[in-house]
């Protein structure tokens, strides 16, 4: 007896199966490098740290002041900045204390501003400064939270002459000893 030639049927199944995979390798090749694409696509705005000698000396002047007048330092950080774009720093406050928040801008910016926001994007403080300003590049203010949740401070200022690479620095200081709802400006 003779045997069958099998081998038609399992090179046709071999092929039949091979293929598909061949398809689903194709197509998901091709998504993961759509999907690789689109991530370097977006532009991300990454916070930088940045040095500059007036602003590092005024920075050592007003710990100097808060600290002697019974505020603790609780954040700091420098930035690097871009000519009219906000840089949002968020940060969690607590029911009844006393903060003091600084943005110091870079010393040949025109226009300084800064917004303040609670959880619900409401607009609890805003501060505008001019370069002609007394400390014109320098915005303090204190702030009581009614609710202890997370705010967002969005400092920005405005340089014609450079567009990128301006320094800025931010502070948040806090009243030592204060009590919830004991509070007073």
């Amino acid at each position: 007896m003779n045997k069958p030639d099998l081998s038609p049927i399992f090179m046709e199944r071999s092929h039949f199966y091979t293929k598909p995979n061949m398809k689903r390798l194709i197509i998901l090749t091709l998504i993961l490098s759509i999907f690789c694409a689109s991530l370097n696509a977006q532009d991300v705005i990454r916070q930088q740290s940045c040095e500059d000698g007036l602003i590092n000396h005024q920075v050592d002047s007003l710990k100097n002041m808060y600290s002697k007048d019974g505020f603790v330092l609780l954040k700091e950080a420098s930035i690097t900045m871009e000519s009219e774009y906000e840089m949002p720093v968020v940060v969690p406050l607590t029911e009844g204390s006393w903060y003091q928040f600084v943005f110091i801008g870079d010393y040949t910016s025109k226009l300084y501003e800064v917004r303040m926001f609670d959880w619900n994007e409401k607009q609890v403080v805003f501060q505008q400064k001019r370069w002609g300003d007394v400390d014109g590049n320098v915005i303090s203010y204190s702030y009581i939270p009614k609710f202890s949740e997370f705010h967002m401070m969005k400092p920005v200022q405005v340089n014609k002459k450079k567009k990128k690479n301006l320094c800025g620095y931010v502070m948040l200081f806090k009243k030592a000893g204060e009590n919830k709802g004991n509070a007073a400006r």
